[in-house]
């Protein structure tokens, strides 16, 4: 009789018994509806007010396929700030949403700097994503994160694990993406920090109500 390496083995059996149990939970996720839809979130953060909220064309909602989603201009000044968030109530353990660094490229911007920011989330200190981009020579600052009932996360491939952790424990996999993108200037990290300050228990507010959220 062959010998076999018992590790290969184990990793086989581990791998498939994971699967197996991905595939079961997954019959039982749970749609989370919105506790308000998104088009509450104010219309006044931070000295910015809201001048329009645009809606999707055929083709991109037929991409993205979200549950619900607000596209927002606000204004302070001179000033612009574009606001994004497009809420899932399901999601697959294994897939993720459209990252704004793989759609990015196709719509002709370039990422040139890719960084990360700190922000405070109820009392603790939260990461979001933080990309300079350009395209033509217009430069924008874009900051994001996956925001869901009870955390912040910067990382898609974090988010990816918590996801299939949800899925086999809960069955509640309901999140979102949010994106804000502000002309690259000397204040715009600073600007989009404190925006960002003010809109985070906004989404929350979206999401679920009295729940208590710490970043991940």
């Amino acid at each position: 009789m062959g010998t076999f390496s018992s590790f290969p083995f184990l990793a086989t059996v581990t791998l498939l018994s994971g699967t197996l149990l991905l595939s079961n939970a997954a019959g039982r996720r749970i749609a989370e509806p919105l506790a308000r839809p998104l088009e509450e979130i104010s219309s006044g953060l931070d000295g910015w007010k809201a001048v329009e909220d645009k809606r999707l064309d055929a083709r991109v909602l037929k991409s993205l396929t979200p549950t619900n989603y607000l596209s927002r201009t606000y204004s302070r000044g001179k000033s612009q700030l574009d606001l994004f968030i497009a809420y899932y109530s399901q999601q697959r353990a294994g897939e993720s949403m459209h990252s704004p660094k793989h759609c990015l490229p196709g719509a002709g911007w370039e990422i040139w700097r890719h960084d990360s920011a700190m922000v405070p989330v109820n009392g603790h200190a939260g990461e979001v994503n933080k990309y300079s981009i350009q395209n033509a020579g217009n430069r924008m600052l874009m900051f994001y994160w996956y925001q869901s009932i009870n955390r912040i996360v910067a990382s898609e491939y974090v988010g990816k694990v918590l996801l299939a952790r949800d899925t086999l424990l809960t069955g509640r996999t309901g999140g979102s993406i949010v994106r804000i993108t502000v002309p690259d200037k000397p204040a715009a990290e600073q600007e989009a920090v404190d925006f960002t300050i003010k809109l985070i228990p906004e989404v929350q507010r979206c999401l679920v109500s009295n729940t208590a959220m710490a970043p991940k």
